[in-house]
């Protein structure tokens, strides 16, 4: 099957979107030489051809779901349009596929100005996914790594060394609650058990903005990387499991920090689409002094000494 460059025009009229193909060149005689294969979520557009059709599209994902039983296509002189349904019309497409470009640019409508934090094992992978999210998405980058040495004047490998990781976290935990009010940021947390993410008692500010776990693995495929962190939650012996999603490596080099941050969006897209009221909640939560109340927040005056610490930063 062989595929073409071609041209095309894309919009988005609220209630559907309309993708337009130039077909010049191409030879097209009647509808009956061309196919558009549609599901909820992807898009097929092929030219016809004995033994050898020609893909013009093929789209899967698509930025959203559509209603693919009411997609309508029809050829405009020298141009095939495509019309499609969307299933929530309220979403505003930036183009026809989900791609890193379209998550960049339509996040901010979704993300409301909440800001994102990175937690896992390794510092470097937080730090270098978090910037790729922040020249994305317009944010501000933040590592709770360098603000430490900044502050401090000295690394956190030699902060370990002479105080243990007990301070460190009581440390990171100290600048998180700084930021947690801050909008529009990317904040890459300590990797280990030596950062503050490493420790379910000290995610009270974390539960401010969007956490993502950067998970490595070394499982072979995406069903079994699904089992690993299902097991990871049902045990609850892992601090991290507190994010709100997870995105699962497998092995890991500085060149992929894009594509990483690619299925960060994607993932914090399929949460927010879920239940479009959290960023509000996020919102409010901060608003009410990131009490470790989450996800079940408590009116105003709630006194979480009233009910024990131990009952925080669990879910």
């Amino acid at each position: 099957m062989l595929m073409v460059k071609y041209t095309s025009e894309f919009s988005d009229g609220s209630a559907e979107v309309e993708l337009r193909l130039k077909l010049g060149g191409l030879d097209i005689r009647s509808p009956r030489d061309i196919s558009v294969d549609t599901n909820d979520t992807s898009l097929a557009i092929r030219v016809l051809r004995p033994g050898a059709p020609i893909t013009l599209i093929e789209t899967n994902p698509l930025f959203d779901r559509i209603k693919s039983s009411e997609t309508i296509w029809y050829i405009d002189d020298d141009e095939l349009v495509v019309n499609c349904k969307k299933q929530d019309p309220d979403l505003k497409w930036p183009d026809i596929m989900e791609s890193w470009e379209s998550l960049a640019a339509g996040s901010s409508q979704l993300l409301q100005g909440t800001s994102i934090y990175l937690v896992g094992d390794s510092t470097e992978i937080n730090q270098k996914v978090a910037q790729e999210l922040a020249t994305g998405l317009g944010y501000t980058p933040l590592s709770t790594k360098e603000l430490l040495e900044t502050y401090t004047n000295q690394t956190v490998d030699s902060w370990l060394l002479a105080e243990g990781s007990d301070s460190v976290a009581e440390a990171e935990s100290a600048v998180l609650e700084s930021i947690s009010s801050h909008a529009r940021a990317v904040v890459a947390t300590l990797g280990g058990q030596h950062g503050a993410s490493g420790r379910a008692n000290k995610w009270q500010h974390l539960y401010a903005g969007f956490t993502v776990w950067l998970s490595q693995t070394e499982a072979l495929d995406e069903d079994s990387a699904k089992e690993e962190t299902h097991k990871s939650v049902k045990d609850g012996t892992i601090s991290y499991t507190n994010a709100d999603v997870v995105v699962k490596l497998q092995g890991w080099d500085p060149a992929y920090a894009k594509s990483v941050a690619q299925a960060c969006l994607s993932a914090l897209k399929q949460l927010i689409l879920s239940d479009k009221k959290l960023p509000g909640k996020k919102s409010l939560y901060i608003r009410l002094g990131c009490r470790g109340d989450w996800p079940n927040v408590k009116p105003p005056g709630w006194d979480p000494s009233s009910e024990g610490n131990t009952t925080l930063g669990t879910r």
